[in-house]
């Protein structure tokens, strides 16, 4: 019997990030969890590529934009249950076991993680703390939790659409009342609030986040967003 996890990262020039985010998922393979893990890059000039090869991943590669990164390398995998995670998030002891019991207790359910911050200080605090609850009461987990889901249920609400932003937030939405907490940590790097500015980066993160649950569109999202 093939082990039942595919796991799938999105990358653009993500040598730094990806050993870490590899590291941390060997846990997973001395589980017999994992059958294959999917890197989907939108065109990195870095050594993205070697890093991939290196850990004997599928390497998938087109156009940048994550949402559609994550659709093509869930297209490319074949397990009967998808990890999605960001090139940056390390996952925290324990969370092979904690999918395996997802799987067997929650089959009909998508999962995310509790995020933590790799950063020490009150904002990355106040970061991680903001979307946990974000998770948790209004079912709006980030990208950087992660997404546990079965190959059925990804394919029963379209998977990831096409969009240059959002993507996680629209998937959860179509996941509505089918997404619980796997009680184990995804922990994400700091590098982008850090060179943004913790209070400026998330609050031009809850704009865009209010703006598009009101009909904003993700692509004139994305343009202000590099603005």
């Amino acid at each position: 019997m093939r082990a039942p996890l595919s796991i799938v990262i999105p990358t653009l020039d993500a040598a730094d990030d990806l050993p870490g985010t590899l590291a941390a998922l060997a846990e997973g393979l001395e589980a017999g969890l994992i059958r294959e893990l999917v890197v989907s890059d939108g065109g990195s000039a870095d050594a993205t590529r070697a890093a991939a090869y290196a850990a004997g991943a599928i390497f998938a590669q087109g156009p940048a934009g994550r949402g559609g990164q994550l659709a093509r390398g869930a297209r490319q995998a074949g397990g009967d249950w998808l990890l999605f995670l960001h090139p940056d998030t390390q996952l925290g002891a324990g969370w092979s076991r904690a999918i395996l019991d997802h799987m067997r207790d929650r089959p009909n359910r998508a999962g995310h993680f509790r995020l933590a911050v790799r950063a020490r200080g009150t904002a990355p605090r106040l970061v991680s703390g903001w979307a946990n609850l974000r998770a948790r009461a209004f079912g709006l987990p980030c990208g950087d939790q992660g997404l546990l889901i079965s190959r059925r249920l990804y394919d029963a609400v379209g998977g990831y659409r096409d969009i240059p932003v959002m993507e996680d937030v629209a998937i959860a939405r179509a996941l509505a009342g089918r997404l619980s907490p796997i009680p184990a940590i995804a922990a994400t790097g700091a590098g982008r609030h850090a060179q943004g500015g913790w209070v400026r980066r998330e609050g031009r993160n809850m704009l865009a986040l209010a703006r598009y649950l009101m009909g904003a569109d993700p692509e004139r999202l994305a343009r202000a967003s590099t603005k």
